[in-house]
């Protein structure tokens, strides 16, 4: 969903509650989410918001004029994994490429939360939450955790990368336990944990706030 579009959502005066979810890369975002649109909530995923933006082309023309050349295939296409190694190796990269698309993500975020003003609450997914202050603009924060060793053997078989490579994307976040201590709930997920009954105690405090 773009923020260039034409917003077709009724905006109410009462508004849905924000609810960020969040956790370090690895940690089971998606089947924590999955629990929650087993209550009927909304869930926005911020990566795939931003990840539709390499499609059009204004904003690979952004990206060429951030990075060159050489970030954009010969099929007119962003090599995603060159910017990767661009901007996980150059902090100052990296917060060119984050002013370019979280402005935006967030804007697309409240253009999805005015269409569900009829939920309680709606959930914005993201990893960065803290890092880049969303934690700042929302009413509540879900973390999900999982210790750091179990999270780099699953990214390490998820994504066939290295060791190396998987710290370099983790130096860029908050560590997990700093996550987790500033949430406002933590979902402990791990295998044999009762990952529904954690989200089912959770979904009944945000109904009554």
């Amino acid at each position: 969903m773009s923020s260039s579009k034409t917003n077709n959502c009724t905006n109410q005066a009462q508004r849905s509650l924000y609810v960020a979810l969040t956790g370090g890369i690895g940690c089971g975002k998606t089947t924590v989410l999955n629990e929650f649109r087993k209550f009927g909530i909304p869930c926005f995923i911020a990566d795939q918001v931003a990840g539709a933006y390499y499609q059009e082309e204004s904003f690979l023309q952004q990206i060429r004029a951030l990075f060159g050349d050489s970030v954009i295939r010969p099929d007119g296409t962003a090599d995603k994994l060159a910017i990767a190694r661009i901007v996980f190796s150059d902090n100052v990269a990296l917060q060119r490429l984050n002013q370019l698309i979280h402005p935006r993500v967030w804007r697309d975020f409240l253009h999805f939360a005015s269409c569900h003003s009829d939920s309680p609450y709606v959930i914005f997914e993201s990893a960065i939450v803290y890092e880049y202050a969303f934690d700042r603009l929302v009413d509540k924060v879900v973390c999900v955790y999982l210790d750091y060793e179990e999270r780099m053997r699953r990214l390490m078989e998820r994504d066939h990368a290295t060791r190396q490579q998987i710290q370099s994307r983790m130096d860029h976040q908050f560590s997990a336990e700093e996550k987790m201590r500033r949430a406002d709930f933590v979902v402990l997920n791990y295998e044999g944990n009762p990952r529904a009954r954690q989200v089912h105690h959770i979904h009944t405090k945000l109904l009554g706030i």
